[in-house]
C-alpha cells in the first residue's frame, strides 16, 4: 500500500527585514566558549604548578563572569534592514549605533569559527568602500540566515530586487592538501623547524656529557618544537581546502579546516598583485599570489593577522597564477610590457639581488621584479598609482643611479624601478606620473558607462 503523494516543499521565506532582530541565542556560547575554556585551562595549570589551595569557586566565578558578559552583549545587540541602510546597535554603558549604507557595501563575508560551525552558526562581516576590515559584524546567525542576508544585501547594493538569489560562481582553482603541506614545509617556517630539529640533535649529543643540563635542554627544545609546529599547523589549517571561484560580484575565496572563511574580493578594489617564488619552490615551478586591496589594514580574526594584503593563491603553478592575475587585474592580461634590467654597475649597489632586478611599463600597467633568495614580481595598474617618487642614496649618487617608486594605495604597495641610470630615472618618473593621470581619466570614463556585472549576469540568465 502506497502512502499519499509527496507534497512539494514550501518556498523558503525571505530573510527577516523591516524590524529589529536579535542574534542567535547560542551567540553567547560561541563568543565566550573558547575564552572560558582557555581561562579554565590556564587557571588549572597555575593551580597545579603552584600548588595553590585557593577555592575552586573563584575560578568558577571568573568563568561565570565572562559568560555573563557574553549574555549581556547578546541582549543589548540588535540589527535591522532600514530601507537602504543596515543598522547595528550594541553596547550597554556606551551605545554604539552603526548605519551601513547598502550602496557603499564592497563585500559581505561569511566566517564560521570551529565552535560556531559545530552549532550551525556563522558570522556575517560587512565591509564598506575604502576599508579592508569589517565595518559591521553580526555574530552569530544561523548559516542559512547568514547566506540569505548576504544575498539580500548584495542584491540591494546592485539595485536589484532584494529577494534575488546570489549570482552563480565558477570554480577556478582548488589547492590540493598535499601540495599545501609540502609548500609549508619548504617555506621559511618549515626551514626554521628543520634547523631547530638539527640543533636539538646536536645539543642532545653534546649534553650527554653533562646529564645535569639535559633536563633543562629538553624543556627548551620541546618548547621551540611546539612553537614551530604550531606555526606550521596554523598555516595549513587556515588555508586548508582553499578554493577560488569567479563570480559577477568579485573573486570568492573559501578556506579553513576547523573554522572556515568565505570572503569576496571585489575586482575594482584590487590595487596591486604580487607573485612570490621562494627559493625551494622554484625547482617545482610553484609560486604564491597575493593581492593588495584598497583601505587601511584591518584585523582578520580568522587567522590573527592585521593586513590589507590577501592570499589569492597560497601555492600553485605558474599557469594558474597567470590565469588568476588576469582575473584580479584585467589590464595585466596579455604578454605585458617588456622588462629592462639595470646596468652592470648596479652590481656594486645590489650584488645579491642584481640577477632578479628588472622592471618595465606600458600605458596601463607597471611590472617590477625584485628579490634575493625569493623572487617577487609586482604588478601595479597605473590607474591605481597614488604617487611617483625619485629616490637616490649616497652609493647610488656615486654610481650615477637612482630608484623610482610607483606607490599604490595600501600598506607598502609599490613597483620599484631600481638602480636606473640617473637621467633615465628622472625621465621615467615624469613619464609614469603623466601616464598615471591619463589612465585615471580613462578609468573614470569607463566606470561611468559600465553596467553592474551582477545585473548583467542575472539578465543573461
Amino acid at each position: 500500500m502506497t502512502g499519499p503523494p509527496e507534497q512539494p516543499a514550501a518556498p523558503r521565506p525571505p530573510p527577516p527585514h523591516g524590524g529589529w532582530h536579535r542574534l542567535h541565542p547560542f551567540s553567547p556560547v560561541v563568543r565566550s566558549g573558547r575564552g572560558i575554556i582557555a581561562l579554565l585551562a590556564v587557571l588549572g595549570i597555575s593551580r597545579t604548578v603552584s600548588g595553590s589551595s585557593r577555592s575552586p569557586w573563584v575560578d568558577i566565578g571568573i568563568a561565570s563572569a565572562a559568560a555573563l558578559a557574553a549574555v549581556i552583549s547578546w541582549l543589548v545587540t540588535r540589527w535591522r534592514l532600514d530601507g537602504d541602510t543596515l543598522r547595528i546597535e550594541s553596547g550597554l554603558l556606551r551605545r554604539d549605533s552603526r548605519q551601513l549604507p547598502i550602496a557603499r557595501i564592497q563585500a559581505v563575508d561569511v566566517v564560521r569559527p570551529v565552535l560556531a560551525r559545530a552549532l550551525g552558526l556563522a558570522e556575517l562581516r560587512v565591509r564598506l568602500a575604502g576599508s579592508s576590515h569589517a565595518d559591521g559584524r553580526l555574530a552569530y546567525l544561523t548559516e542559512q540566515a547568514a547566506l540569505d542576508l548576504r544575498a539580500r544585501l548584495l542584491a540591494a547594493h546592485h539595485g536589484m530586487d532584494p529577494a534575488t538569489p546570489a549570482p552563480a560562481e565558477q570554480v577556478a582553482v582548488m589547492v590540493p592538501t598535499g601540495r599545501l603541506a609540502a609548500s609549508v614545509l619548504l617555506s621559511a617556517s618549515g626551514g626554521a623547524l628543520v634547523a631547530v630539529l638539527a640543533g636539538a640533535v646536536v645539543a642532545v649529543v653534546l649534553a650527554l656529557a653533562s646529564p645535569a643540563g639535559l633536563a633543562a635542554l629538553g624543556v627548551a627544545v620541546v618548547w621551540w618544537l611546539v612553537i614551530g609546529a604550531s606555526m606550521l599547523w596554523r598555516r595549513v589549517s587556515t588555508q586548508y581546502g582553499f578554493t577560488l571561484a569567479q563570480s559577477p560580484d568579485g573573486i570568492r575565496i573559501r578556506r579553513g579546516l576547523l573554522g572556515t572563511v568565505a570572503e569576496t574580493i571585489p575586482v575594482p578594489r584590487v590595487q596591486a598583485v604580487r607573485m612570490i617564488q621562494p627559493l625551494l619552490w622554484r625547482p617545482l615551478g610553484w609560486c604564491r599570489l597575493e593581492v593588495d586591496v584598497a583601505g587601511s589594514p584591518g584585523r582578520d580574526v580568522a587567522d590573527g593577522t592585521a593586513r590589507a594584503r590577501k592570499t589569492m593563491l597560497p601555492v600553485g603553478e605558474l599557469d594558474q597564477a597567470r590565469y588568476l592575475l588576469a582575473l584580479a587585474l584585467p589590464v595585466a592580461a596579455g604578454p605585458g610590457p617588456g622588462l629592462i634590467r639595470p646596468p652592470l654597475r648596479a652590481r656594486w649597489k645590489a650584488p645579491l639581488s642584481y640577477h632578479f632586478l628588472a622592471a618595465g611599463h606600458d600605458a596601463r600597467i607597471a611590472v617590477a621584479v625584485t628579490g634575493r633568495l625569493r623572487k617577487v614580481t609586482t604588478w601595479v595598474p597605473l590607474a591605481k598609482a597614488q604617487s611617483v617618487r625619485y629616490v637616490q642614496g649616497p652609493v647610488q649618487r656615486w654610481l650615477g643611479l637612482a630608484t623610482v617608486h610607483l606607490d599604490a594605495a595600501g600598506h607598502h604597495v609599490r613597483a620599484e624601478f631600481r638602480e636606473r641610470p640617473q637621467p633615465q630615472a628622472r625621465l621615467l618618473a615624469d613619464e609614469l606620473a603623466a601616464l598615471g593621470r591619463a589612465a585615471r581619466r580613462a578609468g573614470r570614463g569607463q566606470a561611468a558607462s559600465v553596467v553592474s556585472p551582477v545585473k548583467a549576469a542575472h539578465s543573461e540568465a
